[in-house]
């Protein structure tokens, strides 16, 4: 039985070498085992929790040990293949049936604590690539998966200095064209997509779909919005397409969540369906938005707390853009379409999405999100109100439900209006 350390945990060990890659180290490490059987790793106390495949969890580390395999294809998609193990399939076989060649290296487990360091096993050049910075397929095996199309554009959101092999993007293209991106599942399409968003520049990622066609048969929503004009003035960058790119590559400088780079993805999907006589402006696109996204939604199965920050997002990023012009009566019922008072913490997802978009200009990259500074105290002051005493007096006096209701919005406006220094007889118009 021989055991080897494979894939990333090698991969970033090379690249740490390099003090601009050392942020990129993997935690994870995998292991391949040659020569043994099933039964020999139960023997030695390894725990099966493979469900295609033998894979086994070391009794001590808990680290993923797999049996070294090949594969072959049988039907479309990403369930077509069937797996084949025992201890004749070698190394090579099994580093053979990997995604990419920075992916397809290997070093023995006596060095797996030095890797850097160690003698490298690499039969298809996956050192080269990482040096010359190329995402490149080891064999034309990578066309039997549509799931490595995703995984190589994620990985150049993680790898933004990478260039794709010409002849892996003309593999992926030819993918795209035989269907086989119309067979993945919502689990796997998700999962690859959400790690993508939270890469280092995630427009990376759908910029390598887009080339390979897969992007409009994955998120046509999105494809749509490149080559749709905005207006100059608020948006110099013009393209609508360029824009997203631009608020996503923001919204990971700023540290964002997954909920609030998805909500910057999706905020303006309507503006690819506004009628072409009315562009460069698009009104109303904020409830198309909202309606595309449903759709994107179920399709992907993203998700509640991603579906339901992008929603709020979607219809509202508008009116919090120009609420520095709103008084106080508007500013609470914003604060309510947002569920801010029930949800103060995601409202600050909400603002931060919203910035993200504003700061995703041809520009505007340095600005200050000067909204914050409105939106976050009429918040605070808007909170201050106790409901429940209203309520009590309220109930005492016979009063219910909307009545009641009506009550705390005028207190609440009363309050916000103390808090942007507005006279009481302004807030209450």
């Amino acid at each position: 039985m021989d055991i080897y350390l494979v894939g990333g945990a090698v991969r970033d060990a090379l690249m740490a070498r390099d003090a601009d890659a050392a942020a990129s180290s993997h935690v994870d490490r995998d292991w391949v085992v040659v020569g043994a059987t099933p039964e020999a790793m139960a023997a030695q106390g390894f725990l099966p929790v493979g469900r295609d495949f033998p894979v086994f969890l070391h009794p001590q580390t808990r680290e993923e040990y797999a049996l070294a395999r090949t594969e072959r294809k049988t039907a479309p998609g990403y369930h077509g293949f069937h797996f084949h193990t025992d201890p004749g399939v070698t190394l090579e076989d099994d580093l053979a049936r990997r995604d990419l060649t920075i992916n397809a290296m290997a070093i023995a487990a006596a060095d797996a604590e030095d890797p850097a360091s160690a003698r490298l096993i690499d039969p298809h050049g996956g050192q080269r690539d990482l040096r010359e910075r190329v995402l490149r397929h080891v064999t034309g095996a990578f066309g039997e998966d549509p799931v490595r199309i995703l995984r190589l554009a994620r990985f150049a959101a993680r790898f933004p200095d990478f260039s794709v092999a010409p002849e892996t993007r003309a593999l992926m293209c030819q993918m795209v064209e035989h269907g086989e991106v119309d067979h993945l599942v919502a689990e796997r399409v998700w999962q690859e997509l959400s790690r993508g968003l939270m890469e280092q520049r995630p427009s990376r990622m759908f910029e390598v779909l887009r080339d390979c066609g897969a992007l409009v048969r994955l998120l046509p929503e999105v494809d749509q919005l490149w080559g749709v004009p905005q207006r100059a003035d608020h948006h110099p960058e013009i393209d609508t397409g360029v824009h997203l790119m631009m608020v996503l590559d923001m919204s990971a400088s700023l540290g964002a969540s997954l909920p609030v780079r998805f909500a910057c993805l999706c905020h303006d999907l309507g503006k690819g369906t506004t009628p072409a006589d009315v562009l460069p402006r698009h009104i109303g696109h904020e409830e198309r938005s909202a309606r595309l996204l449903r759709g994107v939604c179920e399709r992907w199965r993203v998700p509640v707390e991603c579906r339901k920050l992008a929603d709020v997002v979607a219809r509202e990023h508008g009116n919090l853009h120009r609420s520095a012009g709103l008084g106080a009566a508007a500013m609470v019922r914003l604060l309510e379409r947002c569920d801010a008072f029930r949800k103060p913490v995601r409202f600050l997802d909400i603002v931060l999405a919203c910035e993200c978009d504003a700061r995703g200009r041809l520009g505007h990259a340095g600005d200050a999100y000067l909204q914050r500074e409105r939106l976050l105290p009429a918040l605070q002051a808007a909170r201050s109100v106790v409901t429940a005493d209203i309520a009590a007096q309220a109930q005492a006096r016979g009063l219910k439900g909307p009545d009641v209701g009506a009550l705390i919005h005028r207190a609440r406006v009363t309050e916000v209006a103390k808090a942007l220094g507005e006279s009481t007889l302004k807030s209450a118009s």
